[in-house]
């Protein structure tokens, strides 16, 4: 047997062994056909030098067997055969009977009765994967090929499993074996991959070696078992075999491997236990969660829904009634509007001091008597409404807005340009200086001059050349500021009214007389308008509860252009021609007894001041041995409505005690930018019992309700009332968040006040003010109280026995924590109530 020459059957084994490899790599496509041929031409030419190798197509000598056996001699000869056989095929030629179903039915049965002698000398597979695991990759179904193009690898595992489906249905223990047989043949696959060269099989079995690597494949591809139910013959079963896709749809082009990986590109048939194979698929994870874990709603998160304690305390008193405040006397020749008070006093009492300013030093620097503030108010009046613009069109027409801007060092030019708004019925705004273009609060006080529409502002010279400018000398445009005009009001630049020009001073109505700004929680700075009644009503019921006198003198500490300074140093003094001394801000720091001084020496009747300058003078107090506070019959604290304000005052008077300063004179207040004067404490007789303080638990505070506490111990809060409310006053406490229902009488609650002497509204904000200023209580059935509008004052608080009112806290530091209140001002009162060297207890 030759073929050209060349008889196979003379070469020796090992030579035969490796054409069948050979062809076997070129019909699975692992070689070129031109690598097949050099490589086989070099086998051939090392044991047959003479021969010619140059053809590839080689046949076994002795011609066609119809033995399906293959000979023990020439294990390759049927690789060989085959793979002839499927190059002639593809090329047209027809198909070997060798392949016919019953001839490979018969082979297979052989190649398996062979195996399964030999199947109990195998090792056991160890931990490998079940044969009937689903594979990932059969979701994946790559691109299918036409038949034409099959290689022979595909074509011959089609007939193996052909023969073995027919085994199948004639060997019912088929199935239990072939998780063995598997386990076999994915070993020898698994070296195969390893070391790149296919080990040789056993000459005796090609047939069952070719069968276990098919069986292999399809333990990989298609886990689940033909159907052996069919009543269909062995040979329609073979011959329209439906192949898994994975395997029906594999190319020339592709290599074993790539059949071998999983759709995670691990290999299957290596060997990899399951751990291993677990651990790598945790590797394989991202590190991070994906998205959507990280929006979990926050139910899932909740271990345990927090319950409500059994034992939290809960007001048990009775519904709260409103209070009202003592009967607003009638005085005979009360004015009937601020103006007209302004000029009878600049009329009759001209040369009585009206206010005195000082310097840096704390000395007085310039006195403005009531005079002095008449006619130059008067100037600026006139000038407003007839020198700024023609008489055709002014600038500025009654009911105006008009910014102020000036310093607190310099309250002689405020009064006067205050009273001249008011006598040119134009409404002031009062606001603070500007410092750069980027002042953090320009811009909120650009929104109060926005929501007030204010176009003009007031200021000095000195004042004036201090703002900021521009390269080319003009005032910069402010962040968030409109347009403005700028109007120096000192006497040099004002005109003389003639003769026959009189301001016109009607009687006191619901028109807008000031604007003053109140600053919200979120940094807002809103407006409160303040109407002539309710200006004219304030200042008597300031009269008639702190009993001033005419011609007393006050020392006043505070801001005067808004709040206390504004109310008791600018507007009730001029009403009953006071003599008012004003002590800066700058002046105190620079002498903080400077405003103790000047009670001294002016024998004043009245202080106006803050915890802080009680606290500066206490510590600055050994300085100044000659003291004398004995003329004070009113020490107004003006912030004493919080809870950290009673240590200040019992620490200032333990120090002035001795210097003349008696125990009944401190008198607290409480106040509201939208009410105004809440209540203040009336000034003591002597001898009089002092009022009592109320000592109250911090966890009875916490939840709303008023418990008596003992001082001694650390849960107690002590609190000094702020007296009673102001005459002509109606005050309830209502709950601090919903409805405004009203409270119990040991409850926390919001103080809403229905006076005339209070704010009507937020500027230009007419939602916002139906929220604050026209609150109508509601009982515990949600019946409304009456038709009396009343006003929210933003503090938290109680009434106590007499009448007192108590304030704890304010709505704008109200902080709720798991049910509970704390208010930010506790912070302070801890501070201030111990010693830095003990523990910090106190507080909520």
């Amino acid at each position: 047997m030759a073929d050209r020459g060349v008889d196979l059957s003379a070469l020796p084994k090992t030579v035969r062994d490796q054409l069948a490899e050979l062809d076997l790599e070129l019909s699975e496509g692992d070689i070129t056909q031109k690598g097949f041929e050099k490589k086989r031409a070099k086998l051939l030419a090392s044991c047959l030098p003479n021969a010619d190798v140059t053809s590839p197509d080689l046949q076994l000598s002795g011609g066609q067997s119809t033995d399906p056996t293959p000979s023990p001699e020439a294990p390759g000869a049927s690789i060989s055969s085959a793979a002839k056989h499927h190059r002639s095929h593809r090329s047209g030629g027809a198909r070997d009977e060798r392949y016919r179903s019953d001839i490979h039915t018969e082979a297979v049965q052989a190649a398996l009765a062979k195996h399964k002698e030999e199947k109990m000398a195998l090792p056991m597979p160890t931990k490998r994967r079940s044969a009937f695991v689903q594979s990932p990759s059969d979701a994946c179904t790559p691109p299918d090929t036409s038949s034409a193009s099959e290689d022979e690898g595909s074509l011959r595992r089609k007939a193996a499993l052909s023969a073995a489906l027919a085994q199948g249905l004639q060997s019912p223990d088929y199935w239990i074996n072939r998780s063995v047989q598997s386990s076999s043949t994915s070993s020898s696959a698994s070296s195969t991959l390893s070391h790149g060269e296919p080990k040789s099989q056993p000459p005796h079995q090609p047939a069952a070696s070719v069968l276990a690597d098919v069986l292999a494949h399809l333990r990989i591809e298609n886990s689940v078992p033909p159907d052996v139910t069919s009543t269909s013959g062995v040979q329609d079963r073979s011959s329209k075999l439906d192949l898994p896709p994975a395997v029906r749809g594999m190319s020339r082009g592709q290599s074993r491997s790539s059949m071998l990986d999983t759709a995670d590109g691990v290999p299957v048939n290596s060997r990899v236990s399951t751990k291993i194979q677990q651990l790598l698929n945790t590797l394989k994870r991202p590190k991070r969660p994906p998205l959507s874990e990280f929006f979990l709603d926050d139910s899932e998160e909740i271990v345990e829904v927090p319950q409500p304690d059994p034992n939290t305390p809960k007001p048990e008193g009775r519904q709260i009634v409103p209070v009202k405040g003592e009967p607003l006397g009638v005085v005979s020749n009360w004015p009937p509007a601020l103006q007209a008070a302004l000029a009878r006093w600049g009329a009759t009492q001209a040369k009585s001091p009206a206010l005195t300013a000082l310097d840096i030093t704390g000395k007085p620097l310039y006195t403005l008597t009531y005079g002095k503030l008449w006619s130059r108010s008067l100037k600026l009046a006139y000038t407003l409404l007839n020198k700024l613009g023609t008489k055709t069109e002014p600038v500025l027409q009654p009911g105006d807005r008009v910014a102020l801007v000036y310093p607190n060092n310099d309250p002689v030019m405020f009064w006067v340009a205050f009273y001249g708004c008011l006598l040119a019925e134009v409404i002031p705004v009062p606001i603070e200086v500007p410092l750069s273009k980027q002042d953090a609060g320009s811009q909120q006080i650009g929104f109060l001059l926005g929501s007030c529409g204010v176009s003009l502002a007031l200021t000095s010279e000195v004042c004036l050349k201090g703002l900021p400018k521009s390269p080319n000398g003009e005032i910069i445009q402010f962040k968030g500021w409109p347009r403005m005009k700028w109007v120096v009001t000192d006497t040099k630049y004002l005109t003389k009214p003639s003769k026959d020009w009189q301001p016109h001073i009607p009687t006191a109505n619901t028109d807008t007389a000031y604007i003053e700004y109140k600053a919200s929680k979120e940094g807002t700075v809103m407006g409160v308008a303040v109407s002539k009644i309710s200006m004219l009503t304030h200042c008597q019921a300031l009269t008639q509860a702190c009993n001033y006198c005419e011609g007393e003198t006050l020392v006043n500490v505070l801001d005067c252009k808004k709040d206390m300074g504004l109310w008791h140093g600018v507007l009730t003094s001029v009403m009953n021609r006071i003599h008012t001394v004003t002590v800066p801000y700058s002046v105190m720091k620079a002498c903080p007894m400077s405003w103790v001084q000047r009670v001294h020496i002016h024998k004043a009747r009245v202080a106006l001041v803050k915890c802080r300058d009680l606290h500066w003078a206490m510590m600055a107090h050994k300085d100044q041995r000659d003291t004398n506070l004995s003329s004070i019959r009113m020490l107004i604290v003006a912030d004493g409505a919080n809870p950290w304000s009673v240590s200040s005052c019992d620490a200032f008077l333990n120090v002035f005690q001795s210097h003349g300063l008696k125990p009944e004179v401190i008198c607290p207040c409480a106040t509201s930018p939208e009410a105004l004067t809440v209540a203040i404490r009336r000034p003591g007789v002597r001898g009089a019992p002092l009022p009592a303080r109320a000592i109250l638990s911090m966890g009875g505070l916490s939840h709303g309700v008023i418990r008596v506490n003992t001082e001694d111990k650390n849960s107690a809060l002590t609190v000094q009332d702020v007296g009673h409310i102001m005459p002509g006053a109606l005050m309830c406490i209502v709950k601090p968040d919903g409805s405004p229902q009203l409270c119990k009488t040991d409850e926390i609650g919001e103080i809403v006040i229905s006076s005339r002497a209070g704010g009507t509204m937020y500027y230009g904000l007419p939602g916002v003010t139906k929220n604050t200023f026209e609150v109508i209580p509601v009982n515990q059935s949600g019946a409304p109280l009456g038709e009396v509008a009343f006003t929210r004052t933003g503090l938290l608080g109680f009434v106590g026995p007499g009448s007192l009112v108590f304030v704890v806290g304010k709505i704008e530091g109200l902080l709720m924590v798991s049910r509970r209140r704390h208010n930010a001002d506790d912070l302070v009162a801890t501070a201030l109530a111990v010693e830095p060297v003990k523990t910090v207890y106190r507080g909520r």
